[in-house]
């Protein structure tokens, strides 16, 4: 009986709080205020150092640790179910329902709470209307231009190892943090993944670990293309919870960067997503477009299609 009462003492106070958190997402300034550049920052830098101590990606441990302990449980309490007492029946399952309340707790509080702060375009002083697909072809435009001009200034693209990713991308951030403290980036903290095999053959070129603090890299990427996705998966680790806006920061902070190898990477991703936009809502405009690029820079998008071909088959075919 006293069990019993625990139990639902415990998951009233998780689910008092969960309330509480969530409501508290519905107001963006007050997150923005005491969140966002409030706490986070010093919760996002102390995970950054603690989880820097570890030569590799403990986030992809605690969460197979995480999901192999759910497993466990239920797999436990289906084997032992007729066994169980009734009061028991009800208070594994309540254990359970407090086990995913404590994590979306967690989750919430070491970086989820981010993805209801105001939107970073008036921080950094874009605007946010709509456009006509005229802008979007006069766009696609300049990024073809604007690629083709640093391919031709590249010497030769490094064999980027995650150390020099993590030195390179901080330094960019460093760079953009001179024009605007949403980019200051303290504690770097950039891992490869354990597993790249798996990550590649679902598609993924980098994510974040809200529970460590890390900023994953598939190192199975061509390397053109690390720079910006370095870049991008470091704007989560400052807040950034969306990926367009992700998207945004990191092609900023490597457009920006000294280093042409970061300006083309940063370019290139951009003209990419562009030209598949053009692509779908104008199929000529694009192909006036695709056949403005250089030889060398539809080298790169038929090495970035065949890699993920490897790995994908026909999705990418």
């Amino acid at each position: 009986m006293v069990l019993k009462h625990s139990a639902y003492k415990t998951i009233l106070i998780s689910i008092s709080l969960a309330i509480l958190i969530f409501f508290f997402g519905f107001f963006p300034a007050l997150v923005q205020k005491y969140y966002s550049t409030g706490i986070y920052p010093y919760i996002s830098k102390s995970l950054r150092f603690i989880s820097s101590i570890f030569p590799f990606a403990i986030g992809d441990i605690v969460y197979a640790f995480i999901i192999g302990f759910v497993l466990y449980r239920i797999i436990r309490f289906i084997k032992r179910r007729k066994s169980l007492k009734s009061a028991h029946r009800i208070i594994v399952p309540l254990q359970f329902l407090n086990f995913c309340l404590v994590l979306y707790i967690i989750f919430k509080m070491v970086w989820g709470l981010n993805y209801s702060r105001p939107s970073i375009s008036d921080a950094l002083g874009i605007g946010n209307e709509k456009y006509s697909l005229k802008e979007l072809v006069m766009l696609g435009n300049q990024f073809v231009n604007k690629t083709n001009h640093l391919k031709l200034r590249q010497t030769n693209i490094p064999a980027y190892s995650i150390n020099d990713l993590e030195i390179n991308s901080a330094k960019a951030y460093d760079f953009m943090e001179k024009q605007n403290s949403l980019f200051r980036y303290q504690n770097p903290c950039l891992k490869s993944v354990l597993n790249s095999w798996i990550i590649s053959k679902i598609g993924i070129e980098g994510y974040y670990a809200p529970l460590t603090g890390e900023a994953n890299m598939n190192m199975n990427l061509p390397d053109f293309v690390k720079p910006y996705v370095s870049c991008h998966e470091i704007a989560h680790q400052l807040g950034i919870a969306y990926e367009d806006e992700a998207n945004l920061l990191g092609y900023l902070t490597a457009s920006n960067s000294p280093d042409v190898n970061y300006q083309y990477s940063a370019n290139y991703e951009m003209l990419r997503y562009i030209l598949f936009e053009i692509r779908m809502k104008s199929p000529d405009d694009y192909k006036v477009l695709h056949d403005k690029l250089l030889p060398k820079v539809l080298t790169d998008f038929k090495t970035e299609k065949e890699f993920w071909r490897k790995y994908n088959g026909e999705m990418f075919g």
